[in-house]
């Protein structure tokens, strides 16, 4: 769902002392963007997040390899909340790797938090942890970082994380309560007949005929397998077979996604890939071997954290969304704790910043990382978490 809402916060409403990091956060986003790296291997991004950290005499930790993580405790520390940023950049696809999802952003925004409540520490009541995570993108840093005891060793409490987007105006925040963001998962199917000539079909099983009517089927699972009212997806989006004009293909390679926002339509897509794949074995005499490899689970936004959080920016800076059919690791920290994701308006037509996420064109006006802070300045006054 696109918001190109005309009515986003106006810069001169960020709080002068949030205005006081904004070269700070700038110069880190700068910095950052230029040393994009693959998930699990952001070693020179860890280097320079922790050497930020160790010239203010912050602390840290590194639970997996790439990951920086760390508490700012408060004087109360009653309650710990968290924050969190993705590190990893993506294949631009031409041998470079590039921050194409704005993660350089997210962490930007993460740093300027630490740094602002660093500075004003003797303010602080409750305790802040902060998560630089390593492979959102992929193979996926956060389950990792919890199975690593990380919820458990800073005691969290709940979480909150943003994302860049740029179908939000800039100085808006996209959010909404409950699901929010898809599940999603992989899908390889491997179909095997027999190859032949073409001008003797029937010495042949031609495992694209087979395909055909396979993706057909598929798209059936949707339309007459998933109850209306429940969203899912299922893209067979890659199709690979065939040598030649006049040979008939022995084997055939189809790939895909599955989305859906609930566990139990995710796992009855998956039921029926697996029925339909056995019936059509028979039906065409081939072999059907499917693979689905789960990705991450739906996010799912806490009521409660969400009203906190319009309640503490304000009604006027809120988007309102539909979910999306996107996904998204941070899903994995809700199911152990309440959570809240957001998304980070970024659109800005005047300046031309209206490109989709993993377009080898996106970007965004860096204004829009003071908006994030701002945002999550206002969330920790709203809660008590710092005076």
């Amino acid at each position: 769902m696109c918001v190109f809402a005309e009515n986003s916060m106006n810069f001169e409403n960020i709080s002068q002392e949030v205005l006081e990091f904004q070269e700070t956060v700038y110069g880190h986003r700068r910095s950052l963007h230029e040393i994009a790296e693959l998930g699990l291997r952001e070693y020179k991004t860890a280097e320079y997040i922790r050497n930020r950290l160790d010239s203010l005499g912050i602390q840290h930790d590194a639970l997996l390899e790439t990951s920086v993580t760390g508490i700012i405790k408060g004087s109360k520390g009653e309650r710990t909340v968290a924050f969190r940023a993705d590190m990893d950049g993506l294949n631009a696809g031409d041998g470079s790797v590039r921050h194409l999802c704005g993660h350089d952003g997210h962490m930007s925004v993460l740093l300027g938090l630490v740094e602002y409540l660093w500075k004003r520490r003797e303010f602080l009541k409750d305790n802040v942890v902060f998560i630089f995570q390593p492979a959102e993108e992929s193979p996926g840093g956060a389950l990792p970082l919890i199975n690593a005891g990380l919820i458990e060793k800073y005691g969290i409490k709940e979480i909150y994380g943003l994302h860049m987007y740029p179908d939000v105006s800039e100085g808006l925040a996209g959010v909404r309560p409950l699901y929010f963001l898809s599940g999603a998962g992989e899908v390889n199917i491997e179909i095997t007949g027999k190859s032949g000539h073409g001008a003797m079909p029937q010495d042949a099983n031609d495992s694209i005929v087979a395909a055909a009517g396979f993706i057909s089927a598929l798209q059936t699972i949707i339309s007459r397998n998933i109850r209306p009212l429940d969203e899912g997806v299922l893209t067979i989006g890659r199709i690979e077979g065939g040598s030649r004009r006049n040979i008939i293909s022995g084997n055939v390679r189809l790939e895909g996604t599955i989305r859906a926002f609930k566990d139990n339509v995710y796992e009855k897509i998956k039921e029926r890939i697996y029925e339909v794949a056995r019936g059509f074995e028979t039906v065409y005499g081939c072999k059907i071997d499917v693979s689905i490899k789960d990705d991450y689970p739906p996010v799912n936004n806490d009521e409660r954290l969400f009203e906190e959080f319009r309640e503490a920016v304000g009604e006027e800076n809120i988007s309102l969304l539909e979910p999306l059919m996107i996904a998204e690791d941070f899903s994995y920290y809700q199911r152990k704790i309440p959570g809240l994701f957001f998304m980070l308006g970024s659109r800005n037509e005047d300046l031309g910043f209206t490109r989709s996420l993993h377009n080898i064109d996106f970007n965004f006006d860096e204004k829009a990382l003071i908006f994030g802070l701002e945002f999550y300045i206002r969330l920790l006054r709203h809660k008590g978490v710092i005076a």
